[in-house]
């Protein structure tokens, strides 16, 4: 079983910056795959980042070069945004899924709002 815990959100000027982190509560996280998804109000729920098991990412390509994820050793995801604006608002989260030395189902933290004024 695994708990995915994010925090970092709030509420943020057009052109800031905030750092998102997402804890890796279980077993075997070098053997998953993180990723950030976001849902706006509306849309639907979309793939934001994703780090592999080594340290590959990828990006959709509205947030290429202002964001950017990385993991560390101990649980922990992080997205690094930068040059906010105002259609990065949206309820962020964290995503786990097991892609190394078997499956699983996907996992998912509660999200955290971000919020950029104008």
């Amino acid at each position: 079983q695994v708990e995915l815990a994010e925090s970092g959100g709030g509420l943020v000027q057009f052109g800031g910056s905030l750092r998102l982190s997402c804890a890796f509560l279980g077993r075997d996280f070098s053997a998953y795959l993180m990723g950030w998804y976001r849902q706006a109000p509306g849309k639907e729920r979309e793939l934001v980042a994703r780090i592999t098991p080594g340290r590959s990412t990828d990006y959709v390509d509205s947030v290429k070069g202002r964001f950017t994820i990385s993991r560390d050793n101990a649980g922990n995801t992080y997205l690094q945004m930068n040059s906010l604006k105002s259609d990065d608002t949206a309820v962020y989260y964290c995503n786990a899924r097991r892609i190394l030395y078997g499956q699983g189902p996907d996992y998912w933290g509660q999200g955290t709002q971000v919020t950029v004024s104008s």
